[in-house]
């Protein structure tokens, strides 16, 4: 026989036991007890004999002792370790005064026009025209002095420009 028709001949006798029951003899055999679990794990205390433990600090004599408290460690513990404080923020830049009345009336538009909506003022239809061109007018305003070129003080190296 070939090793290819021993393969064949392994396999269907794996598809011919397929739909077959388990033998009732495995189902007598006991449990073996190395695999029994215990319902509460076993807890070891490893404790040093009782000459040795004047020697030890106090952390190694008492296991009950937090064992973060070093009695060996003479350095207070600084509060501020690990803890990241980032640098304060820079100033805001001082707008000059188109740039604030750009953003008034692009926020004072529509707010004018809410705060009617809700009261239920009569809007007169220049009030409308007025509130609506100066969200678009403050819009523009913002848009074009943001500018579209490298800020002046970058210097000589202004990275990778395309």
């Amino acid at each position: 026989m070939t090793p290819q028709s021993d393969e064949d001949e392994v396999w269907r006798q794996i598809v011919a036991s397929f739909n077959d029951t388990a033998e009732r003899d495995s189902a007598d055999q006991p449990w073996p007890d190395s695999e029994n679990v215990s319902p509460e794990p076993t807890r070891r205390v490893v404790r040093p004999p009782e000459e040795d433990s004047e020697r030890l600090p106090a952390p190694l004599a008492d296991p009950l002792a937090d064992p973060f408290d070093d009695p060996l460690n003479d350095r207070e513990p600084d509060d501020d370790e690990g803890h990241f404080e980032p640098p304060p923020p820079p100033p805001l830049p001082k707008l000059d005064l188109p740039t604030k009345l750009a953003w008034v009336a692009l926020f004072g538009g529509p707010a004018y026009l809410l705060v009617a909506a809700m009261a239920s003022w009569q809007m007169e239809g220049w009030a409308l025209f007025a509130a609506v061109a100066a969200f678009i007018g403050g819009f523009v305003a913002l848009v074009v002095r943001m500018g579209d070129g490298p800020p002046n003080d970058s210097g000589w190296d202004d990275g990778a420009v395309l």
